[in-house]
């Protein structure tokens, strides 16, 4: 159902880019961004200590390289390679739990982004598939005594998802372009096993995340 519903939204995605006018002259862009991002983990079971959203969230970094092709009126491609920090937070204050755990991504996102404005002054949407990979992680604090399924070494550190962003961007003349965006991510793929004789049905990370960028215009 997942892996159905990326195809989908791909498909729809070509079509609407489709039936768009072409731009007499396209526009490419490169550049950097950067930001910081609150993650989190959906457990289920529930990990005690996790239900709380805003006291679990584990803040973090992230930031990458950008490319954008626009050669639609309104709409365009925008592909990134990204480094993330995710994770997650336990707190249980009766029992003195204070877990958390920082998982290192790299992320690589295929972004319909569609765009309004002027010339100089654009409000945007950024929205597509995304893949990545956790390269490590990392534990810090106590955690709980009983229940440890959480605690387990990475299984599947591969992942796939959703990315969805809001933003606007102010172009210059000379100096390029600089870019403010909001934007949530939204992971189909667990890190732990899910089959029915597993712990968990579901482990999968989620992450909203505040980014400044700097492009410039191929010309």
């Amino acid at each position: 159902m997942k892996r159905h519903t990326l195809v989908i939204f791909i498909l729809c995605w070509a079509a609407c880019a489709a039936a768009q006018p072409r731009l007499s002259k396209a526009e490419m862009y490169v550049g950097l961004q950067g930001g910081v991002i609150a993650s989190m983990m959906r457990f289920s079971p529930v990990v005690q200590g996790t239900n709380n959203v805003i006291g679990t969230a584990v803040l973090g970094g992230n930031g990458g390289f950008v490319f954008r092709y626009n050669g639609h009126k309104y709409c365009g491609l925008q592909v990134e390679l990204n480094y993330m920090q995710r994770g997650w937070r336990e707190t249980v204050d009766s029992v003195n739990i204070r877990y958390s755990r920082r998982l290192h991504y790299i992320e690589l996102p295929f972004l319909f982004h569609l765009y309004f404005g002027s010339a100089r002054h654009r409000a945007f949407l950024n929205i597509g598939p995304q893949i990545g990979y956790c390269l490590a992680s990392q534990a810090s604090g106590t955690g709980h005594p009983t229940y440890t399924e959480q605690y387990k070494p990475i299984a599947m550190p591969f992942e796939y998802g959703l990315a969805a962003g809001l933003g606007y961007v102010a172009r210059t003349q000379s100096a390029g372009c600089f870019q403010l965006e909001a934007r949530f991510n939204y992971s189909f793929s667990d890190l732990f096993p899910n089959h029915k004789s597993d712990y968990f049905a579901q482990s999968s990370p989620m992450a909203l995340s505040l980014n400044l960028a700097y492009l410039w215009e191929i010309k």
